[in-house]
């Protein structure tokens, strides 16, 4: 198991822009072939820094949603809102305390 981590902050004024295009399109992220889990989390001290955080059957699903035009289309729209440069860990789940 595969899990992504994404590190994302936004200008101010592009945080409910950047929220209704996740919500948008959460499902078709979260139902593409190899995703098993989708979160969104937002930082407590920081309101415009946000991470996502995914599971993936593979590295080959990853890479193979980072290719597809749904991935594409997201990340364009996404990308102009940033106000830092993006950050993302791949790490293999070793545990899982429930």
């Amino acid at each position: 198991m595969l899990v992504r981590i994404v590190k994302m902050g936004f200008h101010a004024e592009h945080v409910d822009t950047f929220l209704e295009h996740f919500n948008a399109h959460k499902d078709q992220i979260r139902h593409f072939e190899g995703c098993k889990f989708l979160e969104l989390y937002r930082d407590k001290n920081t309101p415009t820094i946000f991470f996502t955080y995914s599971y993936w059957e593979s590295e080959n699903h990853l890479e193979h949603y980072r290719q597809s035009s749904l991935f594409t289309s997201v990340w364009n729209k996404t990308k102009v809102l940033f106000s830092i440069k993006p950050e993302a860990w791949s790490v293999d789940k070793l545990e899982s305390l429930t």
